[in-house]
């Protein structure tokens, strides 16, 4: 109507506000909830542990809430149906990462770059090295469920909605969101330790990677199950620096030094600012292209993510209006 197409904050055919403003909103409910939940429990953050768990009861309440109230959807719709096939596809995430993370190691290893200094190490002097391990490993699943749901999961689907115009179409608004949500990945880790612009950029394809899944199943299975082994594979398993960072590294089951260029280990960042970490990438994507066709038949835009459906389940249809509307 012609009401809703002027109004800048409100969809009169959704009966909810804006997808700028829903992103914008579930933004200010992390903040808030992370600063009560400081207040409530001073010094909660001490640790990595402590602040990686913190971060996940408020990223995940934050779009719980964000959800109900904002997006009126349920909050499994944000790629969290747990079916079976949802948990076959987080093996493959989990597993696919633990591969592609192996085979860096092996070649950096077997050209002479990495130099294995120790074994089962523990870096905490109050935890012993299994104490420590579990620490490492809570740690990094917290980072990789609610990194996505953030990054793929609430911003990719909301950014794909409010794209999913008349002239746009859900295709190019999945496509664009996907690059946008990507992005803004690589830019939220720009602040790491020994970050640089090509660190950042080659975060950007990690998101792209890590994106894949979700855009072409609607199911952060293996996005969620990657980004974990990824990680853990990474830091712990082989001993890298992970995205810059070491002091979240509480224990390493293979401890290593990291020589060879700069270019292609990606030096103090660790392997995804190189390009060994590049070509790892892509051979993940096509990994993921030939499980998604294997698995469903298909590889394809999973286009009910720029989809809004009212409680009846009908999709609304897009609005018309010019692009650079907000739906």
């Amino acid at each position: 109507s012609p009401a809703a197409m002027i109004n800048p904050f409100w969809n009169s055919s959704e009966h909810r506000i804006r997808a700028l403003w829903r992103i914008l909103l579930q933004s200010v409910l992390i903040l808030v909830l992370g600063l009560a939940l400081n207040f409530l429990i001073p010094g909660v953050v001490r640790t990595p542990l402590e602040s990686t768990l913190a971060a996940l009861v408020v990223v995940t309440l934050a779009t719980w809430i964000a959800a109900r109230f904002l997006d009126r959807r349920r909050f499994r719709d944000f790629g969290l149906h747990l079916t079976r096939d949802w948990w076959l596809d987080f093996i493959f995430g989990l597993a696919l990462g633990v591969a592609l993370m192996s085979i860096i190691f092996l070649v950096e290893y077997a050209l002479g770059w990495v130099v294995i200094t120790g074994t089962f190490v523990s870096w905490s002097p109050m935890q012993s090295f299994f104490s420590a391990l579990l620490s490492a490993l809570l740690v990094f699943i917290s980072i990789g469920f609610y990194e996505e749901l953030l990054s793929r999961g609430y911003l990719l689907t909301n950014i794909a909605e409010g794209l999913n115009l008349s002239r746009v179409g859900p295709r190019a608004a999945i496509l664009v969101a996907f690059f946008i949500s990507s992005a803004l990945f690589g830019l939220a880790h720009a602040s790491n330790p020994n970050a640089s612009t090509i660190s950042t950029i080659n975060l950007v394809l990690a998101g792209l990677m890590l994106g894949l899944p979700y855009v072409l199943t609607g199911k952060l299975a293996a996005c969620i199950g990657l980004h974990i082994t990824w990680n853990f594979a990474q830091g712990v398993l082989f001993g890298f620096p992970v995205s810059g960072m070491e002091s979240i590294l509480s224990a390493q089951i293979i401890a290593t030094d990291q020589a060879g260029p700069d270019l292609w280990t990606g030096g103090a960042f660790g392997p995804e600012a190189g390009l060994i970490g590049v070509l790892a990438m892509l051979l993940g994507a096509v990994l993921i292209f030939l499980y998604t066709r294997s698995r469903y038949g298909r590889v394809t835009l999973y286009l009910p993510i720029a989809e809004f459906s009212t409680s009846s389940g009908t999709p609304t249809a897009p609005e018309t209006g010019p692009p650079s509307s907000i739906h």
